[in-house]
């Protein structure tokens, strides 16, 4: 698959069929990692392409389909929270699985890396997962968070660097 869907077809249907097939699997990744239960991934990946059916119309540029999908997942989320207040879910010891290797140390370096991604503030975390997982340039996360380009390199900056810095004192001895 490429970075950017070409969106064949020239009636809606043929259209909103190449979206969800390009890009479905991006959207239900950044889906996950944002509430961490399948569930409910599944539901907000619906709700999504769902709204996306709706308005597919208004998507002026094919190239910008993911962060167009993004940004509705994003609002679906957000529109969970005004709603209600969701159960807190323990999530350690949950990984998402990104290979078939089951050798005992990749599965706890994938794990030690989640969690310490997990435990960044949302300030730092939401950035970086859009560009790790989605993909995006810092330009594109900017205009996904409707924040200004130079905040959101600098949040991923330093998201790097709490990072880097967590695995040093885990290596040291010094955490915990």
């Amino acid at each position: 698959m490429s970075d950017t869907p070409v969106l064949k077809g020239s009636n809606k249907r043929q259209r909103y069929e190449s979206l969800v097939a390009d890009l479905y699997q991006d959207v239900y990744r950044y889906a996950f990692w944002l509430c961490r239960r399948q569930p409910l991934a599944e539901d907000l990946v619906q709700e999504t392409f769902l709204r996306a059916w709706r308005s597919l119309d208004s998507l002026q540029n094919d190239k910008a389909a993911k962060a167009w999908l993004f940004t509705i997942l994003r609002r679906e989320n957000a529109r969970l929270y005004e709603r209600y207040r969701p159960e807190l879910v323990d999530i350690e010891g949950q990984s998402i699985a990104e290979s078939d290797e089951n050798e005992p140390d990749s599965k706890m370096d994938r794990e030690l890396l989640h969690n310490a991604i997990n435990r960044l503030d949302s300030d730092y975390r939401e950035p970086l997962l859009l560009q790790v997982i989605g993909g995006f340039s810092g330009k594109e996360i900017a205009a996904i968070l409707n924040l200004n380009n130079n905040t959101v390199m600098t949040r991923l900056f330093r998201a790097r660097g709490k990072l880097k810095q967590e695995f040093i004192l885990d290596a040291d001895g010094f955490d915990d």
